[in-house]
């Protein structure tokens, strides 16, 4: 009675290990990135995928590494870098903020692929910013002219509280 209870168990288990099988080897598709344009970006969103060229950066906020009599107070800090970045394509230009490794990447007349960017509100203009979640990559230089007259940065935007009835 033992062995016909032990077959039936395994008979069961047999579908549903042959379902997780199934399903580990199902390999996930991923989607293709979506490249907006620099015009279309607007204030509070994230998510966006570009291609834009670097026309100018300048260091913000150059901080070295502490002293040892800091680094023995407070192990914990690091060196700070941020440049902001004049970027653009040929739809628009807007600001970046570039902080630490990204400087080192945004240099005037290079092209770069930003993934995963957010738009920061910063006194009433936006600045786009890349968190740890996204990326920066340098890529061969692309054949379109930046549009400068354009600046998305120099647009001021104020948030409006609605009361409601």
């Amino acid at each position: 009675m033992s062995t016909t209870t032990e077959t039936k168990t395994q008979q069961k288990q047999a579908p549903k290990q042959q379902e997780e099988a199934a399903a580990a080897a199902k390999v996930v598709e991923k989607r293709k990135p979506v490249f907006a344009k620099v015009d279309q970006l607007r204030p509070g969103t994230n998510g966006h995928n570009l291609i834009v060229k670097v026309l100018k950066s300048d260091t913000v906020l150059p901080k070295t590494r502490p002293t040892t009599a800091t680094a023995t107070a407070s192990p914990n800090l690091r060196s700070t870098r941020i440049a902001e970045c004049l970027i653009g394509d040929d739809t628009a230009t807007v600001l970046f903020t570039a902080r630490n490794d990204q400087v080192d990447l945004m240099k005037p007349d290079t092209t770069v692929i930003i993934r995963n960017a957010k738009i920061d509100m910063f006194r009433g203009n936006m600045r786009l910013a890349v968190d740890k979640w996204g990326r920066i990559e340098v890529t061969e230089p692309a054949d379109f002219v930046v549009k400068e007259g354009n600046d998305m940065s120099l647009i001021e935007y104020e948030l409006v509280k609605l009361v409601e009835e």
